[in-house]
C-alpha cells in the first residue's frame, strides 16, 4: 500500500466519520439522536424526532460525503492507470461511516453512505440502488428492508455488467447487512417498524 492510498483511506475515513445526523438534530433543538428511536445516527432515526426536513437534510449529507470522499481522492492521488485511490478513499469512507472514532466506533448503517460511493465509483450501479431503495420505501415502507435490498444490488448490478468492483461491493454490502443485524432479529419478530410509525 503506498503513501497515496494511505492518505485517500485516510480521507475517506475522515469524511465519512463526520455524524451529520448527530450535529443536524443538535442544531435543529431536536437533542441527541441517540437517545431517540433506534439511537442509531441515521436519516430513519433523525425522521423519528418529527422533522422531515432534518431527516432529509442528514440523507443528503450522508451520501454527499461518500461522493465527496471518491471524487476528492481521484482528484488528489487519482492515477489514469487505475482508481485504486478512490477505491480506498470509499472503504475509507464507509467504514468512517459505520464505525466513527469520535462516536466510540458506533455509526450508521452505511445505506445512503454506501449510495454516495456508488456515485462516485460505478454510476449505473448508483441507479439501480436508488430506485431499489426508494422504490421499496415507498412500497413496503420498511427502511430496513428497503437498505439491505439496496445494498444486495450494488454486488448484482457490478456482476451483470462484469465490474471490477464486484468484490469490493459484497464486502460492502455485507457490512451493510451486518449492521442490519437488529432489525433483521425485530423482521423475524414481527416488531420492525415502518416508517410513519413509531417505533416497537
Amino acid at each position: 500500500m503506498t503513501r497515496e492510498m494511505l492518505l485517500a483511506l485516510a480521507l475517506g475515513y475522515l469524511l465519512g466519520s463526520i455524524p451529520f445526523g448527530l450535529i443536524l438534530a443538535r442544531l435543529g433543538g431536536k437533542g441527541d439522536i441517540r437517545e431517540v428511536g433506534s439511537g442509531n445516527i441515521g436519516a430513519t432515526n433523525v425522521l423519528r424526532t418529527g422533522s422531515k426536513g432534518l431527516a432529509a437534510l442528514t440523507l443528503l449529507l450522508d451520501c454527499l460525503k461518500g461522493t465527496a470522499a471518491v471524487l476528492v481522492a481521484h482528484r488528489l492521488f487519482g492515477d489514469p492507470l487505475n482508481d485504486l485511490a478512490e477505491r480506498y478513499a470509499a472503504a475509507g469512507a464507509l467504514v468512517g461511516h459505520l464505525y466513527p472514532v469520535w462516536l466510540k466506533f458506533r455509526g450508521g448503517k452505511g445505506v445512503a453512505t454506501f449510495l454516495g460511493i456508488l456515485i462516485g465509483l460505478l454510476p449505473p450501479a448508483a441507479v439501480v440502488y436508488a430506485v431499489v431503495w426508494l422504490g421499496l420505501l415507498l412500497t413496503i415502507r420498511i427502511s430496513s428492508v428497503a437498505g439491505m435490498a439496496a445494498a444486495i444490488s450494488a454486488p448484482v448490478t457490478a456482476a451483470i455488467l462484469h465490474s471490477s468492483l464486484f468484490p469490493m461491493l459484497l464486502g460492502f454490502a455485507l457490512l451493510v447487512v451486518w449492521k442490519h443485524r437488529e432489525n433483521i432479529l425485530r423482521l423475524k419478530a414481527g416488531t420492525e417498524p415502518r416508517i410513519g410509525r413509531a417505533k416497537v
